[in-house]
């Protein structure tokens, strides 16, 4: 990973970038980008950045915190009536340069409201908005030692989480209670927030990956697929553990070590260099020979950060190349309708070229044909 942390960094980053991007100033409006190069938490703000200058546009509500949070970006206060109110003070001296805005980053009304901004400029002064699509988002895979650190805290008091939330676990009980006890412990215990809507997925809904947590009763026997995520100073973490209440039926223990399998040679594979699309077929390989080839429905895995999915993409037809300083996820899975679901993920990151897993919660120690 890489050791030089800050926002002056990131911003030193970013504008070695701006030639590649083929722009000379970039304006940021995705909130995770924003709050990545600047620091700045509001929720709501835009920053401007070229060569020599950087600034951020933010209204009265946050003036103060932009210039606590924002110390190397200058303050151009922002009235919430229109872009029009402020735009000129924001763009002062980009008169005809080539200004990247973030496709992904704006609605078309707020596109459209830009445009009609800058072209109420003065033509002298007004700049080209062209789009720069994936500007700040792979300088943001690479996550630097404050940034594993940070992940890594989400990440244990996520496994805590998920240990409390598993002995809540017995026959009778609700997914949505179980739901909620994950909730309760993560915010009791110093979570900012849940990283995504918890999932609990018992029995049959375990074959559905992104089920709902409803009011089904858990039954004993039943597989029970548990996702979660808690947010710690921003930073997400992502973990999923599969268990049974009770004794579990012939399948499960077969259907667990196919996926536990998966997950191991993948964990021990997979390196630096690789594409996500080679990373996946490790796991897809395993999943396949075991006979569940068509069962592995989503892709290995995922770069985790300030958001909950970020690049690098480890899926089929990926070609992000993996590198040192990533924060992925290696989460293989097997979904058979009627039945349920089996998948397993740890939160990792990339360091000398191999992945080093950060999840410490337990797994069960199963082989084929005996129980937990």
């Amino acid at each position: 990973m890489t050791e030089a942390t800050g926002t002056g960094a990131r911003l030193a980053r970013l504008r070695e970038r701006l030639d590649a991007l083929d722009v000379d100033a970039l304006l940021v409006s995705a909130p995770s980008n924003r709050r990545w190069l600047s620091g700045f938490t509001g929720s709501a703000g835009v920053l401007v950045v070229d060569a020599r200058r950087a600034r951020i546009a933010t209204d009265g509500r946050y003036h103060e915190q932009a210039q606590r949070q924002s110390p190397e970006f200058e303050l151009v206060p922002a009235p919430l009536r229109s872009v029009a109110s402020f735009v000129a003070p924001l763009l002062d001296g980009l008169g005809g340069a080539r200004l990247g805005f973030e496709p992904g980053g704006l609605t078309v009304a707020e596109h459209m409201e830009w445009v009609g901004a800058i072209e109420g400029l003065p033509a002298g002064d007004r700049p080209r908005l062209v789009p720069a699509p994936g500007a700040v988002e792979p300088l943001r895979a690479i996550k630097d030692a404050a940034e594993v650190e940070a992940l890594t805290v989400a990440v244990y008091l996520g496994d805590e989480v998920w240990a409390h939330a598993a002995s809540c676990l017995r026959d009778g009980v609700t997914e949505r209670e179980v739901a909620w006890e994950a909730q309760r412990h993560a915010y009791e215990h110093g979570a900012d927030g849940m990283a995504f809507e918890t999932i609990i997925a018992a029995g049959p809904n375990g074959a559905m990956a992104h089920h709902r947590p409803s009011d089904a009763a858990i039954a004993a026997g039943q597989p029970v697929v548990m996702d979660l995520g808690v947010i710690v100073g921003g930073y997400r973490s992502d973990l999923t553990r599969t268990v049974c209440v009770g004794e579990p039926d012939e399948a499960f223990p077969r259907v667990y070590d196919a996926v536990l399998a998966a997950q191991e040679m993948a964990e021990e594979r997979i390196e630096a260099g690789m594409t996500g699309g080679q990373a996946h077929a490790i796991a897809a390989t395993v999943l396949a020979e075991a006979g569940y080839g068509d069962r592995f429905t989503h892709g290995l895995g995922h770069g985790v950060g300030l958001d909950i999915h970020e690049a690098p993409r480890l899926s089929a037809d990926s070609e992000d190349l993996l590198a040192d300083g990533q924060v992925v996820t290696v989460e293989p899975g097997v979904y058979i309708p009627g039945w349920g679901g089996v998948r397993i993920e740890d939160q990792c990151v990339m360091e000398d070229g191999r992945l080093r897993v950060i999840s410490r919660a337990a797994k069960l120690d199963l082989e084929v044909g005996g129980g937990s």
